[in-house]
């Protein structure tokens, strides 16, 4: 089984493919988050139903910041305080994104990764990039590439790395109200 580099991933993600990384607790799919073919081929490998949107990851805040409401904001303060890090925070866009990233929602699930695995792919990609955990849905989430390549029969590229050492997926909590989504 091949892996790749954070940087050739990167330009697979630029050329509209989608690749699999490590991240805190397991492995990611991940994406151009504005390229609606890669999104629905994402959707389509993982049979995930586009209307739940997506999580993106990044590298450090400025790679949100035109994205979502956060600056000078009251809830600013206790989602910085969490990043970088394990946290993913359902923020208010600022402006309208694609249906295939929000799932028709006026929100934006985002998380400013601490995983050096993340932040190399966001910064060689030069934004946020879609993370959703690698497996079909209803299946448990892949924790190597060797079972990425098991559950997609090796047609979706991965990235080697360890993982962050958390045993479950990231906690989701609603900005506005503090109210926990996803523990």
């Amino acid at each position: 089984m091949k892996t790749l580099s954070p940087k050739v991933a990167a330009d697979l993600m630029r050329a509209g493919d989608v690749i699999a990384y490590p991240t805190e607790a397991v492995y990611g799919l991940g994406c151009d988050p504005f390229n609606q073919e890669a999104v629905q081929q994402l959707f389509a490998t993982k049979q995930r139903p586009m209307e739940k949107g997506v999580i993106l990851a990044a590298a450090n805040i400025e790679q949100i910041s035109d994205l979502v409401e956060l600056i000078g904001e009251e809830w600013e303060a206790q989602v910085c305080a969490t990043w970088p890090g394990p946290f993913t925070w359902v923020l208010p866009v600022k402006k309208a994104l694609p249906d295939w990233i929000t799932g028709g929602r006026d929100t934006l699930a985002v998380r400013v990764s601490a995983h050096p695995v993340v932040q190399e792919l966001c910064e060689a990609f030069g934004g946020p990039i879609v993370s959703t955990s690698a497996n079909p849905t209803s299946l448990e989430p892949a924790r190597s590439c060797q079972q990425v390549a098991e559950y997609f029969a090796g047609a979706v590229p991965c990235v080697a790395g360890e993982l962050g050492g958390q045993t479950k997926p990231t906690e989701i909590r609603d900005a506005r109200s503090g109210e926990l989504l996803r523990l």
